[in-house]
C-alpha cells in the first residue's frame, strides 16, 4: 500500500518553494521520489531548498518567477518541460498579505493581493494542465487558508482571494478530473513560516497567542502540510478531486 504514495518518475512544480510550506512540501515530495522545480521571486531561498533536495538524491531546479504574470507562468512550465520532459504535479503555494483594516487598503494593494493569491493559481494551473491533460494524468494542489472559511476583517482581501481559490479548485476539478487531472486544495491554519512569525513579531504576538487559533493548541509545522500535499499529489488520493481540506489541528471553540 505504501506504493500508492510513491512519486518515483514524477516531476513537481512548487511555487513559493524556497521557504515555509513550499519548502516543507518540496522536501516531502522529494523524499517520496519526485524531482522538483522550485519557483518564487527570490532566488536565494530557492537555491538553498534545491540543494536540500539534491542531497536527497532527487533532481531540483530553481527558477525565479513572478507568478502574477501569465507569461512568466507559461515560461515556468515550458522550462520544466524542456529540462525534465514532463509535468505531473503542480503545487500552487505562493501567497500572503499583511493584515490591515478594510478601509486602509489602497486599490493597488487590493489588486496585488488578488493577483498573488488567486491570479497566480489561475495562470499556472491553466499552463500546467496542458501537459497533464496530454499525458492523461496529473495532480494540482492549491494551498488555501483558513481565512477563506472565516470572517476575518483584518484579512478581507486575502480571505476573499483564498475563497476564490477554493471555488476555482472545484471548477477545475469538474472540468479536468474525467480527463485524468485531479485538483484539490488545503486550507491551512497557523503554520510556522517566516512570513507569519515575522508578522507576529511586528504585531507583538507570541507563539502561544498564534497557537490559540488552531484547535490543537499549537502552531503547525510546514512538513505537516507537506504530507497533506503528498496525499493529494499521489495515487493515494486517486478517488479525491475538487476538495478543500482544512488542516488546522482540530476545530476550535466555535467548532470550525
Amino acid at each position: 500500500m505504501t506504493d500508492r504514495f510513491s512519486l518515483d518518475g514524477r516531476v513537481a512544480i512548487i511555487t513559493g518553494g524556497g521557504t515555509g510550506i513550499g519548502r516543507g512540501a518540496a522536501l516531502v515530495l522529494a523524499e517520496h521520489g519526485a524531482d522538483v522545480v522550485l519557483a518564487a521571486r527570490r532566488p536565494e531561498p530557492l537555491e538553498s531548498t534545491a540543494k536540500e533536495i539534491a542531497a536527497l538524491g532527487r533532481r531540483a531546479l530553481a527558477l525565479p518567477t513572478d507568478v502574477t504574470d501569465a507569461a512568466a507562468c507559461q515560461r515556468l512550465v515550458d522550462t520544466t518541460l524542456s529540462e525534465f520532459g514532463r509535468v505531473d504535479i503542480l503545487v500552487n503555494n505562493s501567497g500572503g498579505a499583511e493584515p490591515k483594516p478594510i478601509k486602509k487598503w489602497s486599490q493597488d494593494e487590493f489588486d496585488a493581493v488578488i493577483a498573488l493569491n488567486l491570479g497566480s493559481v489561475w495562470h499556472l494551473s491553466r499552463a500546467a494542465s496542458e501537459p497533464m491533460l496530454q499525458q492523461g494524468k496529473g495532480a494540482i494542489v492549491n494551498i488555501s487558508s483558513g481565512a477563506s472559511l472565516l470572517a476575518m476583517p483584518l484579512a478581507a482581501p486575502y480571505g476573499a482571494a483564498k475563497a476564490g481559490v477554493n471555488n476555482l479548485t472545484g471548477s477545475m476539478a469538474a472540468a479536468w478530473t474525467r480527463k485524468g487531472v485531479r485538483v484539490n486544495a488545503i486550507a491551512c491554519g497557523a503554520i510556522r513560516a517566516a512570513t507569519l512569525m515575522d508578522e507576529a513579531d511586528r504585531l507583538g504576538l507570541d507563539e502561544a497567542t498564534l497557537a490559540m487559533s488552531n484547535g490543537a493548541g499549537r502552531i503547525g509545522e510546514p512538513d505537516e502540510i507537506g504530507y497533506g500535499v503528498l496525499f493529494f499529489a499521489s495515487d493515494a488520493s486517486s478517488f479525491c478531486s475538487g476538495q478543500t481540506l482544512y488542516m488546522h489541528g482540530a476545530p476550535g471553540a466555535a467548532g470550525v
